[in-house]
């Protein structure tokens, strides 16, 4: 029985007083139990078709036709309402859970859903054991019965999400939306929570339907898939096919330079760390973690979510301070401890580049003005000029130290450090240099290249370019000022994969043009594979393998037990795809 039925779907868009059509027209239907994935290139429309379908986002022509019933433009509040009473949508990086066992959450959600709000009732209430017992229910529908009274503390990244996914269950929705629901998480909660979403197919028989850009996700669980483009629906059919047409405009790989001489520049000697939560035990514990990379060379960390890999990192950025230990750069001919304070540390940062898992550009300046600030600061001279204003505002060199640090963090964390020492943005504009617009086209025009972007990007906001151009504006901006070391948290898990060839292609540029050495986490194995001349697997805070990528990777895939990953992208764009 078709459940869902989208009829001439049109949904237009104004940005910054130009109109455009991020949905043209589109048609299309879902059957009961089955699953239908929907894939298409970043900024494609597959967030915002799945918007409209729950009810959030409102529709310029056609209709929605759920469950015998019909929305219009002109449905206004109660269309939404309908919409949103028989739709339930999970999202992307959805870890918002309540502290405490993990099925009060979902007594919280029947609560909600009963008396309008989430208090949880006396747990020795009649009202509170009925609750219980149906919220059972839910947790036995995601395979967590066994977890019911684990802290959500406690939880892994894919109980995290299956915790998640229950509360969207208990709203007893006639349709299920997906958006991204595994792709910041690693191979071992991606199995999970994908055997989730099929075991659901079987036990509640309604339509399911999954947003992703990972061909891989669709191989596993689509019956059917459709590819956007343009806003219209470019193909509509078997996965196999769908996906091959998808990945047909993906560029040859760029073959990866291998460094002739193998130079140690950074040392990390037995740095430890470990994280607690109070009356909960360890969590995470990094111990005596030691580790060599060489000047030139592409070295990823992978490993299982929750793993320690990102905290790994920010120790080797100097942004978290690590109990004991040291991670030493090699900085201008000498050994510097970016773990320490030193007179020499802000001069090894100038020639470090760090981009987080939160990276984002301001929305309101052009990639021009972007550059001509972290020229300002990391430019040759910048440090002393800094350093002699410092004195002039009676600022400490340590305080001078942690702000030159602070561009490098996330942007909240920025913001809370430059109130503890009541300044603000405006700092960074007494205490360095103003950079001539002029001298930006210098420093950017050989990045660009390397990065296959055009030079009219630099005179362009965020909002005015495609999502592969801002991944690789940003590059640009981490690199225009010619860093010796570039360190990338997972900064490209949402990018598609025909997108994501093209930023792998340009990171293997920069390292052959300019000797870059690039430290990067991702979770990503077949990005890790073509970009990485090594591969680290980290478990529990511990290195467990280091080789070649492809040898750690498959590793990776055997301890996670993902059989999703049996195919590499090779074998989709090729079109050798079993169907699961």
């Amino acid at each position: 029985m078709i459940m869902l039925r989208i009829s001439n779907l049109v949904k237009d868009y104004e940005v910054r007083s130009e109109k455009r059509r991020v949905l043209d027209h589109i048609n299309l239907t879902v059957e009961d139990g089955e699953i239908l994935g929907i894939t298409g290139r970043s900024g494609s429309g597959k967030s915002t078709l799945l918007r409209i379908i729950r009810g959030v986002e409102p529709f310029d022509e056609g209709t929605v036709g759920v469950d015998g019933e019909t929305v219009t433009p002109e449905s206004g509040l109660e269309g939404e309402l309908l919409l949103k009473s028989v739709t339930a949508i999970h999202l992307q990086r959805n870890f918002g859970l309540w502290n405490g066992p993990a099925i009060e959450n979902v007594i919280r959600k029947l609560n909600y859903l009963r008396v309008g709000h989430e208090a949880l009732p006396h747990n020795e209430n009649q009202e509170y054991d009925d609750l219980f017992v149906e919220a059972m229910e839910y947790m036995k529908l995601v395979g967590l019965e066994h977890k019911a009274l684990h802290s959500t503390n406690l939880l892994s990244g894919g109980e995290k999400q299956r915790v998640v996914m229950a509360r969207q269950l208990a709203a007893k929705p006639k349709v299920l939306l997906l958006d991204e629901p595994v792709t910041m998480t690693g191979p071992d909660t991606k199995q999970e929570v994908l055997d989730v979403i099929k075991s659901l197919k079987e036990k509640l028989n309604i339509p399911i339907i999954v947003v992703s850009h990972l061909p891989e996700i669709h191989a596993y669980l689509a019956d059917r898939l459709i590819f956007l483009e343009n806003g219209k629906i470019a193909a509509d059919g078997d996965p196999s096919w769908v996906l091959k047409n998808f990945l047909r405009d993906m560029k040859p790989k760029k073959e990866l330079f291998e460094p002739e001489t193998k130079e140690t520049c950074i040392k990390v000697r037995d740095i430890s760390k470990r994280y607690s939560i109070i009356r909960m035990g360890e969590v995470l514990n990094i111990k005596d973690f030691s580790l060599d990379v060489n000047r030139g060379e592409i070295l990823a960390f992978i490993g299982p979510s929750g793993a320690g890999k990102t905290t790994i990192m920010k120790l080797m950025e100097g942004l978290v301070k690590p109990k004991s230990g040291s991670v030493e750069y090699l900085c201008k001919g000498d050994w510097v401890d970016v773990t320490e304070y030193s007179k020499k540390r802000m001069e090894l940062r100038r020639i470090m580049s760090v981009m987080n898992q939160e990276f984002s550009m301001s929305v309101n300046s052009t990639v021009r003005e972007q550059i001509r600030f972290r020229l300002s600061m990391k430019k040759q001279g910048a440090i002393e000029y800094a350093r002699n204003k410092a004195r002039e505002m009676g600022l400490l060199d340590e305080t001078l130290d942690t702000i030159y640090r602070l561009p490098d963090m996330p942007e909240e964390e920025k913001t809370t450090a430059l109130r503890e020492l009541n300044l603000n943005d405006t700092v960074y504009f007494e205490l360095f240099p103003s950079i001539p617009v002029t001298d930006v086209d210098i420093y950017a025009r050989p990045v660009f290249e390397a990065l296959d972007l055009p030079m009219e990007v630099l005179d362009k906001t965020p909002y005015q370019i495609s999502g592969g151009e801002h991944v690789r504006a940003f590059i640009a901006l981490s690199l225009a000022t010619s860093p010796e070391y570039l360190m990338l948290d997972e900064p490209f898990g949402d990018l598609d994969p025909v997108t994501l060839r093209d930023v792998t292609n340009s990171l293997k540029r920069i390292n052959e043009l300019f000797g870059t050495t690039i430290v990067l986490v991702s979770h990503h194995m077949d990005f890790v594979r073509e970009v990485a001349h090594r591969a680290v697997l980290i478990e529990n805070g511990a290195l467990v393998m280091d080789g070649k990528p492809i040898e750690v990777c498959q590793e990776l895939i055997n301890r996670s037990n993902a059989p999703y990953m049996e195919h590499s992208l090779e074998d989709l764009v090729e079109g050798k795809l079993e169907i699961q």
